[in-house]
């Protein structure tokens, strides 16, 4: 179901050439996308504030973003597995520990699923209304054993529904027992603008607007990084009959 790693460039897969870019012209394309990436005309893009693009893929403060990972039956299969873990395991709305609720909605497969409440952040065994978390689906598990670089096996598939107004504020992934094995996040459905922060809260940021079918694995430096969905492009996607974007964030709970 994923795509084949075809170049992605006009030069010719043999050529060694490599040729600097600068940083403004990475962040036009992959922010505005007006124009694809092989306008940039590079097969390998390296420069001081460690931006790199090598094939698909782009490497932004250590998050690896694979571009169009998934082709679009892969992305169309996915939403029917979703559908099929939202039937087992109804979406909700959780409440933030400071006492408002999220505007994403969510639900979950595997052994945990995440949640929250006044009390704070954490994994549970069960749904709210009580049942067990389905089992994370093959197709779900296919992309982590791809782009995952580890053998452990994921326990929570976070499943995050993004409406028209949604975002998700500056937060780090700490709730889980070790921070060695990376979180692997998957879009589907409308543009979402990421930012990127560092493993403090404040400071600079960069963002980078994410697809559907691109794949962001958060592993070594990025493992702790701060990032948050600023907005989405409503509309900007045909894959979701009624729009909006959905995410699916893989983790390693125990």
């Amino acid at each position: 179901m994923l795509r084949s790693s075809g170049p992605l460039w006009h030069q010719n897969p043999d050529d060694d050439v490599t040729q600097s870019i600068s940083p403004s012209a990475v962040r036009w394309v992959y922010k505005e996308r007006k124009c694809p990436l092989q306008a940039l005309g590079v097969r390998y893009l390296r420069e001081s504030l460690s931006i790199e693009v090598h094939m698909s893929v782009l490497k932004l403060r250590g998050f690896e973003i694979h571009k169009e990972l998934l082709n679009y039956a892969a992305q169309k299969e996915l939403v029917k597995v979703v559908r099929e873990i939202a039937k087992a395991a109804p979406v909700f709305s959780p409440m933030t520990p400071y006492g408002k609720p999220m505007t994403v909605k969510m639900t979950s497969a595997g052994t945990y699923g995440w949640y929250s409440d006044a009390k704070g952040y954490e994994y549970r065994r069960s749904h709210p209304k009580g049942m067990a978390w389905p089992e994370i689906p093959p197709q779900i598990m296919n992309i982590w054993q791809s782009v995952s670089g580890v053998q452990r096996m994921p326990e929570c598939c976070l499943v995050n529904f993004y409406g028209q107004e949604a975002r998700m504020g500056m937060h780090q992934d700490n709730d889980e027992a070790n921070f060695d094995f990376p979180v692997v996040s998957v879009s589907l459905g409308d543009e979402g603008l990421l930012r990127l922060g560092g493993t403090t809260r404040g400071g600079k940021t960069d963002s980078v607007w994410l697809q559907s079918g691109d794949v962001v694995v958060m592993g070594g430096e990025a493992r702790l990084a701060y990032h948050g969905v600023d907005r989405i492009r409503f509309g900007s996607s045909s894959l979701l009959p009624k729009g909006g974007r959905i995410n699916l964030t893989l983790r390693v709970v125990d």
